[in-house]
């Protein structure tokens, strides 16, 4: 079963390091992005998706298979790919599991309560690091052996 990388790119800050082990590996990857963000890449496929909410999430879990690599930010598409039987690892490095997939999701929905109660904004994330791009990249080079 060939395996491929789907990147979930609008805003992704590690396309970059995708491109580069996965070609290392002859390993196919797919940058999806939606029509706000213009994307060219000498080695991956681009999948330009309309505009509106959640397309290029819907997309992209529409196109993952079991056993591909799903790179996303976003919990809730993490956790379908893990329904597909898909390997998803956050940009930081962190793998996504079946163990870990729920407590994220509910830190997500708590999150979002305490914002909608507060009228003071929460802190955005804080600047990506090259430990934070180092830690990627060896995540991104066990992938089949770590998840």
């Amino acid at each position: 079963m060939a395996v491929t990388v789907y990147v979930d790119a609008d805003a992704c800050p590690v396309t970059r390091i995708v491109e580069r082990v996965a070609k290392e590996y002859k390993i196919p990857v797919v940058l999806l992005c939606d029509t706000n963000h213009v994307m060219n890449s000498g080695y991956s496929t681009v999948k330009t998706i309309g505009a509106g909410a959640d397309a290029v999430d819907i997309a992209l879990i529409n196109l993952c298979n079991k056993g591909d690599i799903v790179v996303t930010q976003d919990y809730g598409v993490a956790a379908m790919a893990l329904g597909k039987g898909a390997k998803a690892i956050h940009h930081s490095g962190k793998v996504f599991s079946d163990d870990n997939i729920d407590g994220l999701l509910m830190d997500r929905h708590l999150a979002k309560v305490a914002r909608r109660k507060s009228k003071n904004h929460l802190k955005g994330p804080k600047k990506r690091t090259d430990e934070d791009d180092r830690r990627f990249e060896e995540c991104v080079q066990t992938a089949d052996r770590r998840m």
